[in-house]
């Protein structure tokens, strides 16, 4: 049983749909935060919807989470490699396929 306290924390990639852009993130709940960025009610991504979901990372630690988003967001070369091992699933969201 998963005890009330445990809570995971994720980071996230959204593309959007319409500029092919991606947006890194950090969430608790990573649906309700999908749907917010759909609905634009995010202030960065109000505009450039709508989205889907790329990738995410599931951490225990909110600190290693906010380390993580952080590095992607700051350090270019994380987010090259990142976007290195997700070539495939990037690909496949663009084609629509599965």
């Amino acid at each position: 049983m998963i005890p009330h306290h445990f809570c995971m924390y994720y980071v996230y990639v959204i593309k959007s749909k319409e500029t092919d852009q991606h947006y890194i993130g950090m969430t608790n709940n990573i649906q309700r935060r999908l749907e917010e960025h759909n609905n634009g009610n995010s202030h960065w991504t109000k505009s450039r919807g709508p989205f889907e979901l790329v990738y995410y990372e599931a951490y225990r630690s909110l600190d290693d989470a906010k380390i993580r988003e952080k590095k992607l967001k700051q350090f270019k070369n994380s987010y090259i490699q990142l976007k290195k091992r997700l070539f495939n699933s990037i690909e496949l969201s663009k084609s629509g396929g599965g």
